[in-house]
């Protein structure tokens, strides 16, 4: 089990990371719909490239954010049910719903989005709009994220299985507070240390 937690912990520090770096290119995706939306008003001139380019940056964010989602157990629930359970039946049916939902369908997106990412690849594929982006990156993204979602899956599991054998205590933030100001104080106890 050691092994297996040392791996998680490695798939939850990348997950921690592509999901605060990505969140960046929302600001990116505003900047160029306000200029977009500027100039458009402003000179009457569009661009399908700019507006492609911006839902181009709000799908790898959710793409590549889904499973820092799930890492930091922001992930819809049904609180009304959920909350009416005790930790550890919320956690016999957190491991029961990734192993026969979740584990499953990324693994399904995963094969399915391969061939669908290479053959864009492959063929150079470009938007049918006038002026469109090239749009196998897009495609790259949706793979990307499912993998790095299977990865989370399976980190999940794992510290699901751990923390009710009871190797460890549960790494996943109760959420006591909305998450801005978790991640505020995070960071003040981080600059302390």
């Amino acid at each position: 089990m050691a092994g297996l937690l040392a791996l998680s912990r490695l798939v939850d520090t990348i997950n921690e990371f592509v999901g605060r770096q990505v969140s960046w290119l929302i600001l990116v995706a505003v900047l160029i719909s306000a200029g977009n939306a500027s100039i458009r008003k402003a000179f009457d001139i569009s661009s399908n490239a700019w507006l492609e380019l911006q839902w181009y940056l709000y799908g790898t964010v959710f793409m590549l954010a889904a499973a820092y989602t799930l890492q930091r157990n922001e992930h819809v629930r049904i609180d009304i049910l959920s909350n009416r359970l005790s930790k550890r039946t919320r956690d016999w049916v957190d491991l029961i719903c990734h192993i026969t939902f979740l584990l499953p369908f990324v693994v399904l997106m995963v094969w399915l989005c391969w061939p669908w990412f290479w053959l864009s690849y492959r063929s150079g594929e470009i938007s049918a709009n006038a002026g469109g982006l090239v749009i196998w990156p897009a495609k790259m993204m949706v793979l990307a994220g499912f993998i790095l979602l299977t990865a989370q899956a399976l980190s999940e599991i794992v510290k699901r299985i751990a923390v009710l054998r009871g190797d460890i205590d549960d790494p996943t933030p109760s959420h006591d507070m909305p998450p801005a100001a978790e991640a505020a104080i995070e960071m003040e106890t981080k600059a302390r240390d």
